[in-house]
């Protein structure tokens, strides 16, 4: 059961999947075409991509792309990455935290420390989905339990009402 019925929740559709977002998370214009959704908490971004079935690279090359995106090198960073399967869908969630390498892939970078990352990939149906937070260590961590009720949120089909 959600909480979109009782006005509790924001949502964002990708694929036939279909998030609830904590009223926290503030919606914001993709910055790229490859979002299919971006959200601001306090100083953390929030950002979803979308690339259909058969797109968007393996998990582990995305676990090794974003851990890549921290200064430290991966041995040294610490992070944890976990990986389950809820009913049909196998879910990888990765937590990290270090100095973190702002800015776009081939852009310049700005060494943000004492940062984290929480974020998600999806595989279902559809192709995977992705959700990645990223922001100040003490932020990150303080929202790490809405981010994963958020992604839980999508981990069933749901019906528009």
């Amino acid at each position: 059961m959600t909480l979109r019925g009782q006005g509790l929740t924001k949502t964002f559709k990708v694929s036939d999947r279909i998030f609830d977002v904590p009223e926290s998370w503030k919606s914001e214009t993709p910055s790229s075409r490859m979002r299919k959704a971006q959200y601001k908490n306090g100083e953390s971004e929030i950002v979803v991509f979308y690339f259909g079935e058969g797109s968007g690279g393996s998990v582990d090359a995305n676990i090794n792309r974003w851990l890549g995106q921290f200064k430290e090198a991966k041995e040294k960073l610490s992070s944890v990455i976990e990986k389950k399967k809820i009913k049909d869908d196998v879910i990888t969630t990765l937590f990290a935290k270090g100095t973190y390498l702002k800015g776009s892939p081939f852009g310049q970078k700005v060494e943000m420390s004492n940062y984290a990352m929480r974020a998600a990939i999806i595989e279902c149906k559809g192709g995977p989905i992705f959700i990645k937070m990223t922001g100040p260590l003490d932020e990150v961590v303080k929202s790490s339990d809405e981010f994963d009720k958020a992604v839980r949120s999508g981990l069933i089909v749901k019906f528009d009402t």
